[in-house]
This record gives structure tokens, C-alpha cells and sequence, in this order.
């Protein structure tokens, strides 16, 4: 099998073990069907957070476990998870297992993968447990102990692998005002969709003039996107009296603030997505299908393949010969999977609104919504998700596995390399 192949098979494999696991009684707070506890292992697995059995109420301890265990492998990549226990145990890691997790961490090179997965594991248990004990200061006194610190822990998890999983019906929208829950749920979704990758160039060399162009990229570009983001929500909702006209300035600003920047694959909410003017939620869309950074714990075509995407429009209608960033030349190869994935990307979205069309009962903004947020692993919905009919939820459970894959990534698996030894003559097509 391929590496490609592989990491397909490993994320089946993770959904059916906890597919079975969520059917156990002592998982349920009543009964489960078989495609429910499909649903909600494949959400989880893929880090999405759309649900059809609600995690608080229809799940045991025993079963939000579950969820949030297979939160961390579908975030982490059950890969990189593997291959620090192995490392704990001692064992060497094979030449095979290197080329997996440099596939899994979409790394250019397969040298330093090994010391990149230790950082990997250590740093997102400290930020988890950081978030957890920010967390803790505000629930553990609304709670108690025991279900105060659970309930950190598991939001801390989610949070931090863009999982959008919670444990109330109403997601965090008792929290819309609360700044520490708003700064803590944020911050640790933000360091996880921005990337591993350039996490771990930001400790080594310090300096911004020093980066990766890679990094450099997701830094400007996630800084740019989320100030006009907030700016867009803020303008928006400020004037929609079924979301912010009611509360005061400080919440307005801290709801405009979280909304904008969750879409980008965390999928949290602070307010009524469906209340929401119908422009915040078409830009919504939009967030959800660049999503966040490539070798992170978020999903959609990614933020670089997007600004690729973008200074190659630019490029051409500047007339320039070389695509250049930050005084870097980018490869035409790189260009060619920019555009790729975003057609693949568009091709699974329309798919699946055209099949949600003919099997569902439901106002068509709310089916275009519920696959965007599907595709992007977000776990968002304007309240689609618990009326699906059985084929519908097949459907979503197709978007988010190859959301979280990648469609590039399912594309190679399924695909025969083929070279060929004949070069033919150029020919020319009309365009636009």
C-alpha cells in the first residue's frame, strides 16, 4: 500500500473501532442507532464537530471519552500519535514509518520528521493543558471539580484540534461575553490551525525575516484574513437584532471577534449561526472552505493553497514571468497543487449539495451550509445537521472523511501512477 492508501485506511480504521465503541451501553445515556454512532465517530475522527446525537446529553463519561480521544488522533494524526509511542517504548522508527508520517504531516523532506512529532506531541499537550487550566478558573467554580475539570479538559481538546465538539446543546453561546472562555477557546484553535510546520519554525529561528516563505505566508495571511473577518462579522451583525444589537459594545465586539474567526474549520459558536444575516453566513462559507494551515489539526483547501491561488491571479494580470512571495520564487509544481485541490475541493462540495438536494427536505441555504461546513471539518450548522435523512448522513460522513484526508491525498490513493515516454506538441486554447 501507498502512504496515501494508508493514512486513508488509518482514519476507517480509527472511525469503525470507535463507531463500535460509541454503540456500547455504557457509552449511551439510552440507545444509539448503527449510523448515529457512524456519524459522531467520523465527526470526531475528522475533527468536524456537526452532530446528530447530542455529546452532552446522549453520552456517558465513558462515551465523551471516546469522542475526545478520537479528537486527538483525528487532530494529531494517528501517525504522529504512533509513532511518539513507539518512541516512548524505545523502539527505532523505520524508514517505512518515516516516509507515513511525512506524508501525514504533508512535509516536503522526511529528514527531522522524527524530532518534528516529539515537538508535535509535547507542544499540543501543553497548550491543551493550558487551555484546560484557563478553562478550569472559570467552570471548575460553576461545576465543581470533578465535571468542572471534565468539561475543561474535553473543550481544551476540541478547541485545540478544531474539533468545534462541546457539551452543551446551545455549543458555547452562554459564553458570548465571557473573555476568558472567548480568549482560551480561541487561542487554542488558532495555534492548532496554523500549523506544526510553522510552529516549529517560530521556535527555532525567532525571527520573522528568518522563516520559512511557508511560514511567513500562513503568518500575514492568518493575521490579514482574521483582522477582515472580525471587521466583515462586526459591520454585519452589528445591525441584526436576533444576534448583537442586544448586548453591550464589549460583547458585541467579543461574539463579532470568536464568530469570525471559528469558521476557519473550529466550528464553535457563540450565536445562533441561522440567525445570522444571510452576507456574514455566505463570507462564512467562504472562511470554511479556505479553512486554516497545512500540516495542522484543521481541514479545507488551507489558507496557502488559497493565497497561491490568489498571487497567481495577480501574477497574470501583472503580466510577471515568475510567481514571487516575500522575495521568493514559487515552484510551478506548487501552483498546479494549489489549483488541484481547489477544484477537487469544489468538485466535493458541489457533489454533495446536488445529492443533498435530491435527499433532503431542507431550504437550500441550509443544505449549501451544512456541505461547506462538512468539507471544511468545521462542525458549524444552521440546524441541518440532527434532521438528515439516513442517505444524508452517509453523504456528510463522505464530505468530512475526505475533507479531513484530503482530496489530493484520497486522489493519490486511488490513482495509478502512469509515465509515459512521449512528449506531444504544444497546442493552443482560447480562455476566459
Amino acid at each position: 500500500m501507498t502512504p496515501p492508501q494508508i493514512l486513508a485506511s488509518g482514519f476507517i480504521i480509527v472511525i469503525a473501532i470507535g463507531t463500535a465503541l460509541l454503540m456500547l451501553p455504557v457509552s449511551v445515556t439510552g440507545s444509539i442507532s448503527f449510523i448515529d454512532a457512524l456519524f459522531t465517530a467520523a465527526s470526531a475522527t475528522t475533527v468536524t464537530g456537526l452532530v446528530t446525537v447530542s455529546p452532552g446529553n446522549g453520552f456517558t463519561v465513558f462515551g465523551q471519552t471516546v469522542i475526545m480521544v478520537m479528537i486527538q488522533l483525528g487532530g494529531l494524526g494517528f501517525m504522529a500519535v504512533t509513532v511518539f509511542i513507539v518512541l516512548l517504548l524505545g523502539k527505532r522508527i523505520g524508514l517505512r514509518s518515516r516516509l507515513l508520517v511525512q506524508e501525514s504531516l504533508n512535509q516536503p523532506a522526511m529528514g527531522g520528521v522524527v524530532k518534528l512529532v516529539k515537538i508535535l506531541v509535547i507542544f499540543s499537550l501543553t497548550v491543551e493543558s493550558a487551555a484546560a487550566a484557563a478553562l478550569a478558573t472559570q467552570w471548575v467554580p460553576e461545576y465543581g471539580w470533578s465535571e468542572g475539570l471534565f468539561y475543561s479538559v474535553f473543550h481544551a481538546v476540541s478547541a485545540f484540534n478544531n474539533a468545534g465538539f462541546a457539551l452543551w446543546d446551545s455549543n458555547l453561546m452562554q459564553y458570548a461575553g465571557n473573555p476568558a472562555v472567548n480568549i482560551a477557546i480561541s487561542s487554542s484553535f488558532i495555534i492548532g490551525g496554523i500549523g506544526f510546520t510553522v510552529l516549529y519554525d517560530v521556535w527555532e529561528k525567532r525571527k520573522f525575516r528568518t522563516l520559512t516563505l511557508h511560514s511567513k505566508l500562513m503568518i500575514v495571511g492568518t493575521l490579514v484574513l482574521n483582522a477582515a473577518a472580525v471587521t466583515i462579522v462586526f459591520l454585519f451583525e452589528y445591525i441584526n437584532p436576533q444576534t448583537t444589537t442586544s448586548l453591550s459594545l464589549g460583547e458585541q465586539l467579543w461574539t463579532s471577534y470568536f464568530q469570525a474567526v471559528s469558521p476557519r474549520t473550529a466550528g464553535f459558536n457563540t450565536v445562533n449561526i441561522a440567525d445570522m444575516q444571510i452576507q456574514t453566513i455566505v463570507f462564512i462559507m467562504m472562511l470554511m472552505f479556505i479553512g486554516a494551515g497545512s500540516a495542522s489539526t484543521a481541514s479545507g483547501i488551507k489558507l496557502t493553497t488559497f493565497l497561491v491561488i490568489v498571487l497567481a491571479a495577480v501574477k497574470y494580470i501583472k503580466r510577471e514571468e515568475d510567481l514571487t512571495a516575500f522575495r521568493r520564487r514559487i515552484a510551478p509544481a506548487i501552483i498546479e497543487r494549489a489549483l488541484a485541490i481547489t477544484v477537487l475541493g469544489f468538485a466535493v462540495v458541489f457533489s454533495g449539495i446536488f445529492i443533498l438536494s435530491l435527499t433532503e427536505q431542507a431550504p437550500f441555504e441550509q443544505i449549501v451550509f451544512e456541505v461547506f461546513s462538512a468539507f471544511g471539518t468545521v462542525g458549524l450548522t444552521m440546524g441541518l445537521t440532527e434532521a438528515l435523512s439516513t442517505i444524508g448522513k452517509v453523504v456528510i460522513i463522505g464530505i468530512m472523511f475526505v475533507g479531513r484526508v484530503g482530496s489530493v491525498t484520497l486522489a493519490f490513493s486511488l490513482a495509478k501512477p502512469k509515465k509515459t515516454h512521449v512528449r506531444y506538441p504544444q497546442g493552443d486554447i482560447f480562455t476566459g
